[in-house]
């Protein structure tokens, strides 16, 4: 009589290693869906053509005739962007503690830098994205604002100011991600946010007023003053981007890499 041997029973981990990963494609297409699929997070989303097209009327109404150009209103459109974007780079990582989501996220996918990566991913194609739609709305608004005022059309706007309005704004958007990571909670991550982007340059202008010896040290550790030489147009020398380098080291890679960190050794619950 002939015995039948037991089945072979693998550990969990070697029965897991052995099934195919999720794309990373796969993953950056939920966080995509994820970033729409809340009410709040579409008017968010929304609310970036909406202020747009506000924008656009506000430059028609009130810009002087000879300021209508294609650079007024690509300026006008894109300071709205700079405050919204990181806004939405900082809900999309920390949604997944404060809706409580991450441990089911990272249950599916237990490799935290590829969620954080699609994340990420994801935000900056919703951000180029964005400045697309603005471009077109500047062109539309540039074309509507000469043939209501009679004046000249100007496209003063060239490909190389362009491409510094993106690297400026993605800038600012990848300042919401680190600070997602940092702190991992919306309403302090947001709250810093704005401390960073509006009460510390005011802080380093009073510095620079009262102490002579700032003003030459500020372009390097102020990031928002070295990031307005990208929406001014191609920054005139190498310093001015070696001071966008330098800030960028000290207050987005610098942080984003200990968040990071923090991230990959929090506990989820």
């Amino acid at each position: 009589m002939s015995t039948m041997a037991p089945p072979t029973i693998h550990p969990v981990h070697e029965q897991l290693e052995d099934q195919p990963g999720i794309p990373l494609a796969r993953v950056v297409r939920v966080e995509l869906r994820k970033m729409f699929d809340t009410r709040s997070g579409f008017w968010l989303i929304a609310s970036l053509a909406i202020l747009g097209v506000v924008a656009t009327i506000g430059t028609i109404l009130f810009a002087p005739d000879e300021q209508l150009t294609h650079n007024t209103f690509a300026a006008a459109i894109g300071f709205p962007m700079t405050i919204v974007l990181p806004i939405i780079a900082i809900l999309a990582i920390t949604g997944e503690w404060s809706q409580r989501t991450g441990l089911t996220t990272f249950t599916l996918v237990p490799d935290r830098r590829r969620v954080l990566l699609a994340k990420t991913v994801a935000s900056v194609v919703v951000g180029i994205a964005s400045m697309l739609v603005a471009l077109v709305v500047g062109v539309v608004g540039n074309l509507v604002g000469t043939a209501i005022t009679g004046t000249d059309l100007v496209w003063d706007l060239s490909a190389a100011q362009f491409g510094t309005i993106v690297i400026g704004s993605l800038l600012c958007l990848l300042t919401g991600t680190m600070l997602g990571m940092v702190i991992r909670s919306s309403p302090g991550a947001l709250v810093t946010y704005f401390v960073l982007a509006l009460v510390l340059p005011t802080v380093f202008g009073i510095l620079a007023a009262n102490q002579p010896d700032f003003v030459d040290v500020r372009p390097w550790v102020d990031a928002e003053l070295a990031r307005s030489f990208l929406f001014e147009g191609p920054p005139a020398s190498g310093e001015q981007w070696a001071q966008v380098a330098v800030t960028a080291g000290l207050w987005l890679v610098l942080p984003a890499v200990l968040g990071l960190r923090a991230v990959l050794r929090s506990e989820v619950k």
